[in-house]
């Protein structure tokens, strides 16, 4: 499984190996230097505000202090990113009125303003002191008695050394200890900054994220329209599967009849040309009525759908899916549909041998693994349709997180929490 959050990465054996130590160091260093510099912002503009006070531009830098935590907070959303590959959204609305005024006007009325300053406040006050304290003594004090037998040898002259103001060295073989003892305190720095970025990652989310009676109306309005669309996919699909493939069917059979009486001769030409196309007609409604919404998927469920589409791949596909029932209707569509694209996107552009589908339900949610051996690369910005299916799945409640690293391979991973009947 590979980690999206710094939390799932603590646990594994090899979490001293992989690249979640460097960046929980760079996340909490980068965090002194944009609280620092808050700090800085907002001093100098209330001060100078309060000074000019009574004329214009007084008001001007107290209203650009008031909205300072607007860059701060896009700034640390991007920064989040670096500890969660799930995106804080941003909370701020649309202006009604285009325009510097109505942009003002809806930024002072939104809470989600306040909310932000309230975290800049926090960040430039308390965050980043406690930061640089954390960074300085869990970081620096190893490193440094990592480097005792250089200072030993430079700075002590070969004679004395006091390592971190704690212990005098005296000896080369007293030197080697210290940087013994500074390599473990090193190894377990990695898990204390994992944890306390984590930490300072959580209390960003928590603060920057939306809450309240509208957001949780907003998803339970999302979910309604899920819903009502599922019903729609599948009513037209029974509408064409029973009518017009029918049709169909019944005019490919009646046309092969015909061919049957018709002597050779231009009639009988062209009575085979219409009955070929009436047969490439009936193959594209039915691939039509399968992408809408496959009648395995209702019949059968998420896994015979799942080993339906790997069948289909052109792209060999090994499936280890385990689910002990079925899953909500809402549930089952997301996932076949997540399946679906993430496999069209493996034949159409990652030059992949081999590709797999693992996962099941476990601890309440379905848990879904798409993975090949591809170039990697793979952008959900440039068109890929995963846009569409991560905002499908966060309407269930759930997680779809990409990893694609050039050379790959590639995962796509999805976590919806639902029950299995």
């Amino acid at each position: 499984m590979h980690p999206t959050s710094v939390w799932q990465a603590l646990p594994q054996r090899r979490y001293l190996l992989t690249s979640w130590p460097w960046r929980a160091t760079g996340y909490l260093i980068g965090g002194v230097c944009v609280g620092a510099a808050t700090l800085v912002a907002l001093l100098v503009l209330t001060v100078s505000g309060a000074v000019l006070a009574l004329a214009l531009v007084g008001l001007v830098l107290l209203a650009l202090a008031v909205l300072c935590g607007l860059p701060v907070a896009a700034v640390e959303r991007r920064r989040l990113r670096v500890m969660e590959v799930v995106p804080v959204p941003d909370a701020h609305g649309v202006p009604a009125v285009p325009g510097l005024w109505g942009w003002l006007r809806t930024r002072f009325g939104e809470r989600a303003t306040w909310r932000e300053l309230g975290y800049a406040l926090l960040l430039a006050w308390v965050v980043w002191p406690l930061e640089a304290v954390v960074v300085a003594f869990v970081l620096l004090c190893p490193l440094v008695a990592t480097a005792t037998p250089l200072l030993f040898a430079t700075a002590g002259g070969g004679r004395e050394l006091r390592v971190v103001k704690l212990w005098t060295v005296t000896t080369y073989p007293g030197a080697f200890g210290a940087m013994a003892v500074g390599l473990l305190s090193l190894a377990v720095a990695g898990y204390v900054l994992g944890v306390v970025a984590g930490a300072r990652a959580a209390l960003t989310r928590s603060m920057l994220m939306q809450e309240g009676a509208e957001v949780r109306e907003l998803v339970r309005s999302r979910a309604r329209l899920v819903d009502a669309f599922e019903a729609e996919r599948r009513r037209i699909e029974r509408d064409l599967h029973d009518g017009a493939q029918q049709r169909l069917v019944a005019l490919s059979m009646a046309l092969g009849l015909a061919r049957l009486d018709v002597p050779p001769g231009p009639l009988a030409d062209r009575l085979a040309v219409a009955h070929d196309e009436a047969g490439k007609a009936l193959t594209e409604l039915r691939e039509l009525i399968h992408g809408i919404h496959p009648q395995v998927l209702s019949d059968y469920g998420l896994e015979a759908a799942v080993l339906d589409a790997a069948d289909r791949s052109p792209v060999p596909v090994e499936v280890g899916l385990e689910l002990p029932g079925r899953l909500p209707e809402a549930v089952e569509a997301a996932g076949y549909f997540v399946v679906n694209e993430a496999l069209a996107n493996v034949a159409k552009h990652s030059g992949a041998g081999r590709a797999w589908v693992r996962g099941g339900h476990r601890a309440g949610r379905l848990v879904l693994e798409i993975g090949d051996d591809g170039r990697g690369g793979a952008d959900p910005a440039a068109g890929t349709g995963l846009t569409g299916l991560a905002d499908r799945v966060a309407v269930l409640d759930g997680t779809l997180s990409l990893a694609a690293p050039p050379g790959g391979p590639t995962l796509l991973r999805v976590e919806i929490p639902c029950r299995c009947e």
